[in-house]
């Protein structure tokens, strides 16, 4: 019987991480299945760009894993048994069960409500495909002389900001921000942003934190009302409670706890990648919720099962936090690196240079994901297994620094 590999989820994580998992273990010995809600590859780090009008090209995920033997499950994920180690899924097919003998979680994360008042009935965000959509559909109908209030001062409420302030000149744009915006940049490019923001026009409240959100309208936290025919919600991420139901070791937030190779510290045969887990990086701290975080799980996360299955030395990814970049419109952006401590250094780059740089970045990032039989090896990696009395495939344990 054939090693059963389940990945959840095939977002920047999942999708890269199945790709590489097909290229690189026989199919002879394991059967590769990915689940995903939606039937195309969503580039999560463009939805601002959707929301604000932009037209994306869309990447059908069964074109994508065409010819890699890697199946795809058009469904969404609604349980994670991993005592009987079953998934349970919904979809257009109909409800069903799906098993598994490794477990890739990379589910990412969804818009935090924080539990305001009105964020879940009357706000918009940029989290997923849908709700950037019903987002672009609300900024259609306002036309010109509408009101649009970000709520967040972090990446994704800079760029969402910027983004329709310069595809809709028409709307008057603000942005809410709890603190200073562009606190953690360095000074110059603190300034190239608050420079940027001026001349798109866009208002800031600095120092301002929304408590509650209307059709119409946002109220501050002093009591303040600000107009909003369009309440966008940025402020922060969270992961879906399906992996601490299910009784993995999550974190306060419910990322799944994972050790240095991004295995479950709880459940040996579930590892996780992107935004769904709390892996430490090379500093010490925490990866943050971002695409690159997302790049270094994945990685570490295909390196350990496939080194695990074949027998081999599992390898380690450096798990290096380097910088920002972040996009101010089309023609603009600022990049911005960080030392050891993330912690801004004194130089940046800015302006059309970084704007090529952040467009350079995405490119390759969507062409990565859409190639995953690029580079292909004719040897694909056997497994070391051992067959159990119920006629089920196991993995026979491997010294962890075999020769690679």
């Amino acid at each position: 019987m054939k090693h059963r590999i389940l990945v959840l989820g095939a977002g920047y994580a999942g999708a890269f991480a199945a790709g590489s998992l097909a290229r690189r273990l026989s199919p002879a010995d394991t059967e590769i299945t990915v689940v995903n809600a939606e039937p195309v590859f969503v580039e999560r780090m463009r939805m601002h760009q959707l929301a604000a009008g932009r037209e994306l090209a869309t990447r059908r995920l069964a074109d994508v894993f065409a010819g890699t033997g890697a199946r795809l499950r058009v469904a969404r994920v609604t349980a994670v048994d991993p005592e009987r180690r079953t998934v349970a899924v919904a979809g257009e097919d109909g409800d069903g069960e799906l098993g598994y003998d490794t477990l890739l979680y990379t589910l990412g994360s969804r818009v935090a409500d924080h539990g305001v008042p009105g964020v879940a009935e009357h706000a918009f965000d940029v989290a997923g495909r849908p709700s950037a959509l019903r987002l672009r559909a609300r900024l259609d109908s306002l036309g010109s002389g509408g009101t649009v209030l970000v709520v967040g001062e972090g990446l994704t409420g800079i760029e969402t900001a910027a983004e329709i302030a310069e595809s809709r000149p028409g709307l008057s744009v603000a942005l809410a921000a709890r603190g200073e915006l562009g606190a953690w940049l360095s000074p110059g490019a603190r300034l190239h942003l608050r420079e940027a923001f001026d001349r798109l026009g866009i208002t800031v409240h600095e120092h301002t934190g929304i408590e509650a959100v209307g059709a119409t309208y946002a109220v501050g936290a002093d009591g303040t009302s600000f107009p909003a025919d369009a309440t966008v919600w940025t402020a922060g991420f969270a992961v879906d409670p399906i992996a601490a139901a299910a009784g993995l070791e999550v974190t306060e937030d419910g990322r799944i706890v994972v050790d240095d190779t991004m295995r479950s510290v709880s459940h040996p045969d579930v590892y996780a990648a992107g935004d769904s887990a709390y892996a430490i990086g090379a500093n010490g701290r925490p990866l943050p919720m971002s695409c690159a975080s997302a790049g270094h799980t994945n990685m570490q996360a295909t390196d350990a099962i496939v080194a695990r299955l074949a027998g081999r030395r599992v390898p380690n990814v450096k798990k290096t936090y380097i910088g920002n970049h972040i996009s101010l419109g089309r023609y603009d952006a600022i990049f911005q690196m960080v030392d050891g401590d993330v912690r801004a250094k004194s130089w940046f780059v800015g302006g059309r240079k970084a704007a090529r740089l952040k467009a350079g970045i995405l490119k390759g990032s969507l062409w990565s994901v859409s190639h995953p039989t690029f580079g292909m090896p004719k040897r694909k990696r056997r497994l070391t297994t051992t067959t159990t009395a119920a006629g089920t495939t196991a993995v026979a344990t491997a010294p962890e620094n075999a020769a690679a």
